[in-house]
């Protein structure tokens, strides 16, 4: 297979990549004392943006949902999704936050526990407030950020054809010129910004697993384990991701939600089960009734760092991992309409992240606050990196379980790992799917190279916070991409009302046929060559008739042949959106309708001679239309298209 890359945003963001790395490298303290400073004047001036960026954004993924636009599909009006909907939740599980739920389900509860942003620490008081922070902190907010960027690129690229790489966000802004400069700069800034955000997860990352097997088996904690561990990882990731989405990827995310759920059920039977579901609903009811409050609150008349390292850090984490996970996420999500996919985005995984900080936060609570157990809270003040561990050797089996919650936060590395390579490989090859295996492996290798290289130079810290600053410009990318979509649906809505008001009106009445005919087209269920012939020897003439009108009037048309068998008219309009209509044949499931049918016990297929224009197929057949009714059917279509330009133009 022949090399797919885009060359100048390929050796590009490599070059910006060797750079900074190299930076980190040759002056770490410099480089981490410029980024602290750039971080600590958005916190003191900036704050506000980012609270209010988040706001906007799960109002907009909200209103798409319940708004007459959730109807709309990503991709054409007749397409169905990739991937059925286990896999699908499995795969936005493990690539969005299943790590992070490894690191911090016991250990940010217990440390808002302690150390509260306000009130007294270890109080039932503060046990209720650390809940409802933590729940605010990895709800609806995070995962609406995740949606809206897989939203904007999945409505772009599947619906408008566009290339699934960041650039195409901005197409409602600056047209055409997505494919200049403009265009390469944004997805240049993506892959750097999955580079390292991949980079510096890995190698915080394999602390937590380095940590535990400490704590197991007396493994040092140092930098030639952690080099192993990435090794390891990146190797693993390199096996799935040269092996692609579909097996790989896929079989490793079914495996990570199916350990989940396993690691899961077992704390939730042995611990304070009673106390978790009860917190659980009292949980949900308070994080729900405090939301707005909590949204807009910037602590402003109680001053505080506190915001800085909680709430702030994690809305620029999850802006600037954002154009990686939600790529990642409008890859699988092609053919789901907009209501299912924010439904499926943000509810569902947001749900499953709920119940689990409140079987492991809420359990770890319960051991400080009512068995006085005060060595976990001082090892999660000691060392977060330990809190997993130092948590299940509480329970039967500790060590055992310890050991599958090792082996589990490997694996939800390589799906991390696997899942920014096929990202950065998206980004790099212009949205190009089908490409050479070794590309893949370049970016999964040169993830694992990158977080070696600052590891052994302690330049992770700065390269995470340079990442986390780099939330600031994206944000504000981010809002006008999003008033560029809301610009498009509204286009989009229009036309789809314009083409159903005179569906009625369509061409059953007009046809020309009688109703017998019509009734033995019903029932006759044509088979493909039935169709075929129908194509050829009616559709084709009908369209040339209309061509060659169109012709005649000064318009440029042309028929020509699809695949499968279809016939497709496009009309090119110079300054508008072109006309299309096709027709092709599309295979049913023969139903059993009869007695004979229902004893026929070979199952065979029928076709239909389904319509098709720019948006997808319109879900209805002209199998039997006579030549001037399938002509009058395309000028009622035509007609509606005018009246479309017509209305936004």
């Amino acid at each position: 297979m022949r090399t797919t890359i885009d060359r100048p945003v390929f050796f590009t963001s490599a070059a910006f990549i060797l750079a900074l790395v190299g930076c980190a490298i040759a002056v770490p303290t410099a480089v981490q004392a410029v980024f602290d400073a750039v971080q600590r004047w958005i916190l003191v001036n900036v704050s506000w943006f980012y609270i209010l960026t988040v706001a906007i954004i799960l109002l907009a993924v909200v209103f798409v949902a319940v708004s007459r636009y959730g109807d709309i599909r990503l991709g054409p009006d007749h397409s169905e999704p990739d991937y059925r909907n286990f896999t699908w939740f499995a795969m936005l599980f493990a690539a969005g936050m299943g790590i992070g739920l490894m690191f911090f389900g016991v250990a940010e509860p217990v440390m808002h526990l302690i150390a509260p942003p306000v009130g007294e620490p270890g109080s039932v008081v503060a046990a209720r407030e650390a809940m409802k922070i933590t729940f605010f902190h990895w709800g609806l907010h995070a995962w609406s950020i995740y949606a809206v960027v897989g939203m904007i690129l999945a409505y772009f690229s599947y619906r408008h054809g566009l290339p699934l790489t960041l650039r195409s966000a901005l197409y409602p802004l600056i047209g055409e010129r997505i494919h200049g400069p403009i265009g390469a700069a944004v997805d240049i800034f993506a892959i750097i910004s999955t580079v390292f955000g991949v980079a510096t997860s890995l190698g915080l990352g394999v602390a937590q697993i380095n940590s535990g097997l400490n704590h197991l088996f007396g493994i040092p904690v140092g930098t030639v384990p952690q080099i192993i561990l990435i090794a390891i990882a990146c190797g693993l990731a390199t096996l799935s991701v040269a092996s692609g989405l579909d097996r790989g990827i896929r079989i490793l995310s079914e495996a990570n939600l199916y350990l989940a759920v396993l690691l899961m059920a077992f704390v939730f039977a042995v611990g304070p089960t009673i106390f978790l579901l009860q917190s659980f609903l009292q949980n949900v009811g308070g994080y729900l009734s405090d939301i707005v409050a909590k949204t807009f609150n910037l602590y402003a008349y109680q001053p505080t760092d506190w915001i800085g390292g909680w709430t702030l850090f994690y809305w620029g984490w999850w802006i600037a991992w954002s154009p990686f996970v939600g790529l990642f996420i409008a890859r699988i999500s092609r053919g789901r309409t907009l209501r299912e996919f924010v439904m499926g985005v943000l509810l569902v995984p947001a749900g499953f992240t709920l119940m689990w900080m409140t079987v492991f936060g809420g359990s770890a609570i319960h051991l400080v606050l009512f068995d006085h157990l005060d060595s976990l809270a001082e090892a999660v003040r000691g060392d977060s990196s330990l809190a997993l561990f130092a948590f299940l050797e509480h329970y039967p089996g500790g060590a055992i379980i310890s050991l599958f919650a090792v082996a589990m936060v490997l694996v939800f590395f390589v799906t991390s790992a696997d899942s920014g390579a096929l990202v950065m490989d998206l980004l790099a090859s212009g949205g190009a799917e089908a490409s050479p295996v070794w590309q893949r492996i370049f970016w999964s290798v040169l993830t694992g190279v990158v977080a070696v290289a600052l590891l052994l130079a302690d330049g992770l810290q700065a390269l995470q916070t340079a990442t986390i600053a780099s939330a600031l410009p994206f944000s504000a990318i981010l809002l006008v991409a999003l008033w560029g979509m809301f610009k498009a649906l509204k286009l989009d809505a229009t036309k789809r009302r314009i083409r159903y008001q005179a569906l009625a009106l369509s061409a059953p009445q007009g046809r020309g046929d009688s109703w017998q005919s019509r009734l033995r087209n019903m029932v006759m269920m044509p088979r493909r060559a039935h169709v075929a012939r129908y194509i050829a020897d009616v559709v084709r003439p009908a369209m040339d008739a209309v061509c060659e009108e169109m012709r005649r009037l000064g318009y440029t048309a042309e028929v020509r042949d699809e695949e499968e068998g279809g016939m497709i008219l496009e009309v090119t309009h110079p300054d508008a959106l072109d006309f299309s209509y096709g027709v092709r044949p599309h295979s049913y499931e023969r139903p059993s309708l009869t007695a004979d049918e229902a004893n026929d016990t070979e199952r065979r297929k029928y076709f239909r001679a389904e319509v098709h224009l720019r948006e997808g197929g319109q879900d209805y057949d002209i199998m039997g239309w006579s030549r001037e009714a399938v002509i009058s059917d395309m000028l009622d279509q035509y007609e509606r298209h005018r009246h479309y330009l017509h209305v936004v133009g």
